[in-house]
């Protein structure tokens, strides 16, 4: 700004770096936040591959692969509660970052503000001295405000006395002015340009924050669906010929069909008449 205690342009940087700060903070939220979620996800998955029933009467190859599923399941819920522990350590990894930051920023402020109101007392004794020795030429000019001068300044020796030592003092104001606006001027170049790296090194940070997140979500995915791939080997193997063999052999109760009833004639023993057979049995196919 072209007013030399104007603090416009700083007050810009400094909310644009709070606002920088406030989105990482945003982020590092979200990371807490889906990090509850996954955890309690996996848990779930634990407790519900552990305790529910899910075929638990199957036999054979079907039983391996329903224990695979199971197992895989577990695992899957594990996965997440480990996913869940990263985004932790993600989270408090950009707290790290934001609080150094801000450590580092808190030091250049500090000079800044120091500075500033430094700055600013120069300005505005420069400017009194100034309006005083305006005040005493114009009484010099005019006999009638000298005497009013006089009547407010009853310390001073003489008008001519009076309007040197103001005179000087003004010069050596803006001469005092002029050494704190250039050392200003000078930290005020380097806090922009300290700004502009910790910003860099935010946004940078922020991206790669972001991009391993998504990495690491997609690992996951990736672990999850190799988990999947060792279900679905599972049930490759799965065979229902066997798994009905498996059931006959397991449960049979003999090779042998029942023997043909007999017809005996107990009323007659006299008489020994053809015997009466049942039916054979009829063999059922599969």
């Amino acid at each position: 700004s072209s007013d030399l205690t104007s603090t416009v342009g700083y007050d810009s940087i400094i909310q644009h770096l709070n606002d920088g700060r406030k989105n990482c903070k945003e982020f590092e939220d979200f990371l807490k936040e889906r990090a509850i979620i996954e955890e309690k996800y996996g848990k779930e998955l634990i407790n519900l591959s552990k305790k529910k029933p899910c075929g638990q009467t199957e036999l054979n190859t079907l039983k391996r692969s329903l224990d695979v599923f199971k197992q895989q399941i577990d695992k899957e819920g594990q996965g997440h509660i480990q996913l869940a522990q990263t985004l932790r350590e993600e989270a408090r990894k950009m707290e790290d970052f934001r609080e150094k930051q801000k450590l580092h920023r808190k030091k250049i402020e500090l000079i800044m503000e120091a500075i500033h109101k430094n700055r600013n007392l120069q300005y505005k004794k420069t400017m009194e001295v100034k309006q005083m020795c305006c005040c005493f030429l114009s009484c010099a000019a005019s006999p009638v405000l000298l005497s009013h001068f006089w009547q407010l300044f009853l310390k001073l020796a003489q008008t001519k006395s009076a309007l040197e030592d103001s005179d000087r003092n003004y010069q050596q104001s803006v001469t005092t002015l002029e050494k704190i606006r250039e050392e200003w001027q000078k930290e005020h170049i380097n806090a922009c340009e300290f700004f502009e790296t910790q910003e860099w090194e935010r946004i940078n940070y922020f991206r790669n924050a972001l991009w391993l997140h998504v990495n690491q979500l997609s690992q996951d995915c990736v672990q999850n669906d190799e988990k999947y791939e060792e279900i679905r080997k599972s049930l490759e193997m799965c065979s229902i010929e066997k798994d009905i063999d498996f059931f006959v052999n397991l449960r049979k109760t003999g090779s042998l069909a029942p023997a043909p009833v007999v017809y005996e004639n107990y009323y007659n023993t006299q008489r020994n008449p053809t015997p009466v057979r049942s039916p054979v049995p009829v063999p059922i196919s599969r």
